[in-house]
């Protein structure tokens, strides 16, 4: 029977155990009836197994931490030279085992091991010498005070006491990890030594002090900082007539001088010698205490531990979650890779809590629990204070205390490669916004105008905004009011830029208003619903524009659908600069073929296309109209640069390259994926659209100026009637900027310094002031290009236990990438030679890789998936255990129906209603409530601020419930990163 941790119940088959082995309580019938009683009877663990799970709720997870154990297994090994120690495995997280011939480590797995051991174990542990927080400063000592603190029946003889303290002492042999390099030295040089040089010889005495080779071990990289070793010695030896049995814990950490692979300090020790058997029993014996060392609840226990049944207690809470494989059904020689994501160690001390029920479909207490913690908004910078402007000042003294910080933290490499990657994100943006700016306006704002808002706005933000990773720029909502508002102007007669200019004014002001009213606290009731609606309509709107950009090449560049390579012979054009209805030719002169060299006759010159039309001239030929297929190539690029951005940024969880690489190409996969794609652009030369930035600084339409007066070219009514429109601006820029700030703060970020959503839209209201005054475009935080900027300055933990994913640390939290974007984005007016050498079709490429990739990391799109898989293939998600599939299906087919009503709205002249159908999401998502119970919806959205409070009341504390919700929402963030993001690993 094999076995394998932690999973679900087990203690049955201990019953069977406890008939041939005394429980800790003494009783075979009682053991056996708590054993039986897990899955029938109100108690699940023995007495001492709820003793244990007793200790570890008293003490609060987060409070108290104790190192990381790094553990290794040596065994007892008899060669011809005599006994030897050789280290067999070894674990952090996983087990690692040295494969057959001693020169490779196996890949991390999931241990597997016989039942019987963790019996065996258990007896080792209630006849065994257990000495807890031993002061012993070196090895020898240890041995020594253990060899004399036997229990009556286990005591030897003094020579064998001898005896096995020498053999204790002996140097294992262990098997560092080397590097590339290192192994091919070692081969190399194998055929002059004969065979590879191991640490020791067999026999020779542990060293006092670490070895040089265990300080240069590469698999220290692996070990986290801070970690202690524990040492598990196991073998057979024939002077032994009963076995020695000892688990050991030393009161502080002592560096035992070459007995660990690793130079660390060493903790607990496990020793079990014994006579001749059969090896592999003691070998899987030592893998078993290994085992349960490596368990987070086990590892509490014994650093609690005051006494043996302390210990053997902690065991029976790890044999009660055993999940048991029976013989046949599975191969024991496989094994079994690492998960993506591991329980919290907090649910399972909990798990079997007697008040922890299990909720059916629709039960208003388990949505209640679930309250609190799941609504992710319930946050102290949204808590009103009901003074004017209170939450406004809440904001300025919570960032006030980070300022110099937020500048000192961007000094680090990762954020050189965010500015790149947002500067050239953010000047694409600025283009593709200015030239429709352009083309909505008649060019009262184009391209100059945007890039010179663009600099002006985003560096202000930056600088005194609440959360400066917020990255502002022009969004298609606000351009699609633009647009409405040049049609009425023009079509009543009123000058635009003027009547903006009041409208900007009025948005101002009434911006002013809510801060002061603190109204900024309603982004409370922006749920998921509201978030992943308005942010998969952002997402479809980057990856809209870009598909329509490059299909509109097709009319500058067409494609030669007439062109037949046999009739290249009659290809050519000319210039003649004879009168246009006159050719020199005649009817019988040959056009020439533009695949080889052709001499015209004297009367027609040779001139490029320009010089021809400069000069009055005309062309002449079948191939004047003939273009290279530009428009082939141009999707070529943007293919090509999209997968690249896509595989690239993955190649942090790639296989192949050391860590190292692998987070420098993953941190500049998008630079380095528009270098190459502008490389190969320039190798073959053909004439791809370029990126044109505006070289001189003058407005893009002469007929107006850098500062727009407010009276003069519109009656003065305008000033009045201009609060209308104000109004619905208002709405749409609190909902546009507030709806990204939700997004961008939430929890699952880790976001350190806190938010301002206050601070935040004060910013961008008083921004309006100046940009209206200006005739610069508005300004909002772009929720996609804002997400990318958080993606690219994710942080993770350098060090990772074999087989385990880096963890999400959280973000950089500073100023200075978001300031250098823009002040780049500024400069950009005097870098347009360099510039011009950037294809178009590569910068949408990183447009439809940031549409795509925030499009992704929603739980919509999963949704979306899950209506067109079979019920069986369907993902193992949380929120499809508890919820019916076909109520998943409904909840998310409304969810797409909004989706379309707001596209269909802000792409018709019902555009103007836009602002307020957005406002209309949380309406709806109100209304859901008589749709779907509470339960249902805080699995698959978070309750409303008020539901929240009325079912919460009364439930479990805060504190539990935040440890349960967190440790949930960990698994899924764990696994691909925070829930609405840019990138996923």
């Amino acid at each position: 029977m094999t076995a394998h941790v932690p999973g679900a119940d087990a203690a049955a088959l201990q019953a069977a155990d406890a008939s041939s082995q005394p429980g800790p309580e003494g009783s075979k019938p009682e053991a056996a009836y708590h054993a039986f009683g897990c899955s029938i009877f109100p108690s699940s663990m023995a007495p001492a197994a709820e003793q244990a799970g007793a200790t570890l709720q008293q003490e609060e997870w987060g409070d108290v931490t104790y190192p990381l154990l790094f553990i290794q297994l040596n065994q007892l090994f008899s060669t011809p030279a005599g006994l030897e120690w050789r280290e067999t495995a070894r674990w952090i997280k996983f087990e690692e085992k040295v494969e057959d011939g001693g020169e490779r480590w196996s890949a991390p797995h999931v241990p597997a091991l016989p039942l019987h051991s963790l019996f065996q174990l258990r007896t080792c542990l209630q006849k065994g010498t257990v000495l807890l927080d031993l002061d012993a400063p070196s090895f020898k000592e240890i041995i020594d005070k253990a060899l004399s603190r036997q229990t009556e029946e286990a005591e030897l003889q003094p020579e064998l006491r001898e005896r096995l303290a020498a053999l204790l002492l002996c140097q294992p042999r262990h098997r560092p990890t080397k590097s590339l390099l290192q192994l091919l030295v070692e081969l190399g040089l194998s055929p002059c030594r004969g065979k590879a040089k191991s640490w020791s010889e067999p026999g020779a005495q542990l060293s006092k002090t670490p070895l040089k080779e265990q300080l240069r071990n590469r698999f220290k990289k692996k070990v986290p900082p801070g970690a202690e070793a524990a040492h598990v010695a196991v073998g057979e030896v024939e002077f032994l007539e009963k076995p020695f049995t000892a688990f050991i814990r030393l009161r502080r950490g002592v560096t035992l001088g070459s007995l660990s692979e690793v130079a660390l300090p060493s903790r607990f020790l496990f020793i079990l010698l014994g006579p001749r058997a059969k090896v592999k029993s003691y070998h899987e014996v030592g893998r078993a205490m290994a085992m349960l060392l490596t368990d987070e609840v086990f590892q509490r226990v014994a650093w609690q531990a005051e006494q043996r049944e302390d210990l053997i207690a902690g065991m029976e809470a790890f044999l009660d979650e055993l999940t048991v494989l029976p013989p046949g059904k599975w191969d024991p020689s496989a094994r079994i890779p690492p998960p993506s994501c591991l329980p919290s160690p907090h649910r399972r001390t909990t798990a079997h809590q007697p008040d922890r029920q299990s909720h059916g479909n629709g039960d208003m207490a388990a949505a209640g629990d679930r309250a609190g913690p799941r609504h992710a908004h319930s946050r102290e910078e949204l808590e009103r204070t009901g003074r004017l402007f209170g939450g406004l000042l809440q904001d300025i003294r919570r960032k006030a205390q980070w300022y110099g910080s937020d500048f000192s933290d961007g000094l680090h490499p990762q954020c050189l490669s965010a500015v790149l990657y947002i500067y050239l994100a953010t000047v694409t943006n600025a283009i593709t916004f200015g030239g429709m700016l352009g083309d909505a306006t008649a060019n009262m704002q184009g391209v100059l105008e945007s890039f010179l808002g663009t600099a002006f706005a985003g560096s202000v933000f930056c600088l005194f905004s609440g959360q400066p990773l917020t990255i502002l720029s022009s969004t298609g909502p606000v351009l699609v009011f633009e647009r409405l508002l040049f049609s009425f102007s023009q079509d009543h007669g009123l000058d635009y830029l003027e009547f903006r200019l009041w409208i900007g004014l009025w948005v101002a002001f009434f911006g002013v208003v809510l801060v002061a009213t603190e109204a900024s606290h309603l982004v409370r009731y922006f749920t998921r619903f509201t978030e992943e609606g308005f942010c998969a309509l952002i997402s479809l709107i980057f990856i809209y524009d870009s598909l329509k950009k490059m299909l509109s090449l097709a009319d500058t560049f067409p494609i030669n659908w007439q062109y037949r390579l046999d009739n290249v012979t009659f290809y050519g054009c000319i210039c003649n600069l004879s009168s246009p209805g006159h050719s020199s030719t005649g009817n019988d002169t040959p056009l020439p073929s533009p695949m080889a060299p052709w001499q015209p006759p004297a009367a027609l010159a040779m001139l490029s296309r320009t010089q021809c039309l400069d000069q009055g001239g005309h062309l002449l030929g079948t191939s004047c109209q003939y273009v290279p297929d530009v428009t082939l190539f141009s999707f070529l690029l943007f293919g090509g640069t999209f997968l690249s951005c896509t595989v690239l940024k993955r190649f942090r969880s790639s296989r192949y390259f050391p860590v190292g690489v692998r987070k420098v190409v993953s941190d500049f996969a998008i630079i380095l994926a528009i270098l190459a794609s502008c490389t190969v652009d320039a190798a073959l030369g053909l004439e791809t659209p370029k990126l044109l930035v505006p070289s001189e600084l003058k407005p893009t339409n002469p007929a107006r100026g850098w500062i727009i007066f407010p009276f003069g070219a519109n009656p003065w009514w305008v000033c009045l009637v201009s609060m209308v429109p104000a109004v619905l601006v208002t709405i749409l820029i609190f909902m546009d900027q507030q709806i990204t700030a939700v997004i961008l703060n939430r929890r699952e970020y880790k976001l350190q310094k806190g938010a301002g959503f206050h601070l935040d839209f004060l910013c961008v209201s008083l921004l309006m002031v100046v940009t209206s005054i200006t005739g610069l475009p508005w300004y909002v935080s772009a929720t996609v290009i804002s997400l990318a900027h958080m993606e690219s300055l994710r942080k993770e933990s350098m060090t990772s236990a074999p087989g385990e994913h880096p963890r999400f640390l959280g973000i950089r939290e500073q100023r200075l990438t978001g300031l250098a974007v823009f002040v780049l984005t500024g400069v950009s007016v005097f870098m347009a030679p360099i510039l011009k050498h950037i294809p178009m079709p590569v910068l949408y490429g990183v447009f439809l890789h940031m549409g795509v990739a925030a499009l992704n990391s929603i739980q919509l799109t999963d949704r979306v998936r899950l209506l067109l898989m079979p019920a069986k293939h369907q993902p193992d998600l949380a929120y499809l255990r508890h919820v019916p599939l076909r109520r998943v299906h409904l909840f998310t087919i409304i969810q797409l129906l909004c989706l379309a009503l707001l596209w269909v709205v802000k792409s018709t002249m019902a555009a103007i209603i836009f602002p307020v159908m957005l406002l209309a999401l949380v309406g709806i998502r109100k209304g859901l409530e008589h749709i779907f119970s509470l339960h249902d919806l805080s699995w698959l959205d978070s309750l409303l601020p008020e539901t929240a409070r009325k079912e919460a009341d009364g439930k479990q504390p805060r504190k539990q419930q935040e440890e349960e919700s967190n440790s949930e929402e960990s698994e899924l963030m764990h696994r691909r990163g925070p829930e609405i993001n840019v990138s996923v690993n």
